[in-house]
């Protein structure tokens, strides 16, 4: 059996055909798209196609912040590089800017939080995401944190 290598192929050392060893094997993979974080405290998550992405501010940030009362959204048709100011998160305590984890396209941005900044606080990294990014390349997200080094950071 030939298997194409990129850099996110696991090849078994053993094959086996024994459904338990093998959902065991399957579930240790991590998947590629899985969120990834910034420094910053931003987290993305690429689509299984990875043509686009998911943005937000982490749960920590959110709690760091305090009550949020105003979101500052990028713009839908906006380029940004990695690092670029997309918005703003005012809560009661300060105001923090919301950086872009990778280059690419805004696409769309979460229109709910206009009306209920709150829900960043109720479900930072589901319902109180920022924006929707179409992807310039995907590899970026690769230098970004996983949750257990991103976990490790915040604890320092």
């Amino acid at each position: 059996m030939r298997t194409a290598l990129t850099k996110s192929t696991v090849v078994p050392t053993r094959l086996s055909l024994n459904r338990t060893s093998r959902s065991r094997w399957l579930s240790s993979v991590a998947p590629t798209n899985a969120k990834r974080y910034t420094s910053a405290h931003e987290w993305i998550e690429l689509s299984d196609d990875q043509k686009t992405a998911t943005i937000g501010i982490s749960t920590y940030a959110a709690k760091a912040l305090g009550d949020v009362v105003f979101v500052e959204l990028p713009t839908a048709g906006q380029d940004v590089a990695a690092g670029d100011a997309i918005g703003a998160v005012e809560s009661v305590k300060s105001a923090s800017d919301i950086y872009a984890p990778i280059a690419g396209k805004i696409v769309e941005s979460n229109s709910l939080l206009e009306e209920k900044p709150g829900t960043i606080n109720q479900g930072p990294e589901s319902n109180g995401w920022i924006a929707k990014l179409e992807v310039s390349n995907s590899e970026e997200a690769a230098g970004l944190m996983d949750a257990e080094a991103y976990r490790k950071f915040t604890e320092e």
